[in-house]
């Protein structure tokens, strides 16, 4: 599939993705592309392991990129449809005051497009962190987001 085609496919997941990405980063402005990609990268690993039954290794994380996995995380299980909407007690995207849940129909993604969508997140992260610098995917995302 071509890049186009599959952006625009996805292009839902990986903006629900970027904005897990983009809440820590405008809570953690020290935050940089290396804290996004450890999240994401990890993810990746943990999902693929589940495809094949494996046990992910524990990957060290320094606290900003443990904010962003769990975040990021949080939008990934949503959209396999593993997650009711309204989350624990924490802060979450998925709460409103009222604390009862939003009605959001989604078909649920399988683990495989979820990976699918963690790479395409990933070679982003390398371009811009590439083109503009420590900070270049998060400034590039956090316009649009």
């Amino acid at each position: 599939m071509p890049q186009g085609d599959f952006e625009e496919k996805y292009l839902d997941v990986l903006q629900n993705i970027e904005t897990g990405i983009v809440s820590v980063y405008r809570s953690h402005p020290e935050m940089t592309d290396y804290d996004a990609q450890k999240a994401v990268e990890t993810l990746i690993r943990e999902y693929q392991a589940e495809t094949t039954g494996r046990l992910a290794l524990v990957v060290a994380m320094n606290s900003v990129a443990q904010e962003t996995y769990y975040s990021v995380k949080a939008m990934c299980e949503w959209r396999l449809g593993r997650v009711q909407m309204e989350m624990e007690e924490k802060k979450s995207f998925f709460k409103r005051p009222t604390k009862k849940p939003v009605e959001m129909p989604i078909e649920p993604k399988t683990v495989e497009e979820i990976v699918l969508c963690l790479k395409r997140i990933r070679k982003s992260i390398e371009t811009w962190n590439r083109r503009s610098g420590r900070q270049g995917y998060l400034t590039f995302i956090s316009e649009f987001i």
